[in-house]
């Protein structure tokens, strides 16, 4: 595929082991995302508007907005190469403007990276 990226996300070997891995780094993005979704709506907000610290929200919102464009980026590439359903990657891109959202689609990143290391063939 791509050598200058890393052997763990990709492995030109085996194709199920470069589909679980890009679905494992999905998942760790789309969690990161909604951490920082979270935190700068419970905790950068609040200091914001309560105790009048502005650039909490600057900081933590730009961390969250490169975390964002990265989640969105890597649905669209996972999306193409698992081929999921437009239906599974429009609940996807949902799940990351809902508080926990990230959280609750884990939950079934974590099932489509199971099937797929056992050898079914998942949509």
């Amino acid at each position: 595929m791509n050598d200058t990226l890393p052997d763990l996300i990709f492995t030109v070997e085996e194709g199920r082991k470069v589909n679980m891995s890009q679905i494992r780094v999905f998942r760790m993005i789309a969690l990161a995302e909604g951490v920082s979704f979270l935190t700068l709506l419970f905790i950068a907000m609040p200091m914001k508007y309560f105790m009048g610290m502005p650039e909490v929200v600057r900081v933590v919102g730009s961390i969250h907005g490169v975390l964002f464009v990265l989640y969105v980026g890597l649905l669209t590439r996972t999306h193409f190469t698992q081929r999921w359903s437009f239906i599974f990657s429009l609940y996807a891109l949902l799940a990351s403007v809902i508080p926990f959202g990230t959280f609750m689609l884990d939950k079934q990143l974590r099932k489509k990276e199971v099937l797929i290391k056992v050898g079914e063939v998942i949509v």
